[in-house]
């Protein structure tokens, strides 16, 4: 059991008890000043992990790797505000992907990557439908806010039965084949039914904000440190901060700019869920080549 993952269990339950002591408008400020820290701070040095991909290339500049970023940035937020039905699914599913992906990345080394890919989308969509679960109102409000559409089933018990059925055969199989351990595959059904007790004790702000900081965005961070610098010490750390630091104070003054111009609570959803999107589709591409250019290394 690594440092970080027992830094993630100590902390979940920290925000459990939070949840029990103090207001509900505490926690939800509490949970966006997190997400638009340390949340977008695991994504704002993008453009620096793609230079260290692409530093040997004779084909990709820093001018047209920016200019690509910028581009599918835009576009996000293009299809949001034409087609937020389409946008809002496009980053439910690019984000359950992404969170698979995270968290299983070190321990399929050995697994078939077609297996290995509809794995991390399943077990991202898992961890995505509990929380959903838990929170049913919340998410048909949200819904209805970003896209008009009232939702009046979310169908969880079928969805729920069909994700975990299919990820506990995969397990199996692997643990068969013994390329996973059992220590592996118990640590993180634990892990699992700690998340299933904090979606079902906290908001969905809130639920969303324990998993996506303390189980998703800090070992991201960890990694892109471990990728860039070859290593996971403080001064590594606080080199890449400091480099992340110019793009994440552009990101959160536009979001501050949008927020003032739409300043109308009922807009606030669809515009944090349009912003975090628009950041989210070229971050989980960034980190898929990431996680390539390690196994090519390490070959």
């Amino acid at each position: 059991m690594n440092n970080i993952f027992k830094f993630s269990i100590v902390t979940s339950f920290l925000g459990l008890w939070i949840t029990t002591h103090v207001p509900e408008n505490f926690e939800l400020a509490l949970g966006f000043i997190l997400i638009f820290t340390f949340g977008m701070i695991h994504g704002s040095n993008d453009l620096l992990i793609m230079n260290k991909i692409f530093e040997k290339s004779k084909y990709y500049s820093k001018f047209s790797i920016l200019t690509a970023y910028l581009l599918i940035v835009l576009l996000a937020v293009l299809v949001f505000y034409l087609l937020p039905a389409l946008a809002l699914s496009l980053f439910i599913l690019f984000s359950a992907y992404h969170f698979g992906e995270q968290h299983w990345e070190q321990s399929f080394i050995k697994c078939n990557n077609s297996l290995k890919s509809v794995f991390y989308f399943c077990y991202g969509m898992l961890i995505l439908y509990l929380l959903f679960t838990f929170n049913d109102t919340g998410v048909k409000s949200i819904v209805f806010e970003i896209t008009g559409f009232k939702i009046t089933n979310l169908f969880k018990l079928p969805i729920l039965i069909t994700l975990g059925c299919f990820i506990g055969i995969v397990l199996a199989l692997e643990l068969y084949s013994k390329r996973l351990t059992i220590e592996i595959v118990l640590t993180e059904l634990f892990s699992l039914l700690v998340l299933a007790i904090i979606f079902n004790s906290s908001s969905l702000i809130w639920g969303f904000t324990i998993y996506f900081i303390l189980w998703h965005s800090i070992p991201s961070l960890a990694e892109q440190i471990k990728f860039v610098y070859g290593d996971f010490k403080l001064e590594s750390t606080l080199k890449y901060c400091k480099s992340a630091s110019p793009y994440w104070i552009i990101s959160l003054i536009g979001m501050i700019v949008l927020y003032t111009i739409f300043s109308d609570e009922k807009h606030f959803y669809s515009l944090f869920f349009a912003f975090i999107a628009a950041v989210t589709f070229p971050h989980a591409f960034v980190m898929v080549k990431m996680f390539s250019k390690k196994k090519y290394d390490h070959k």
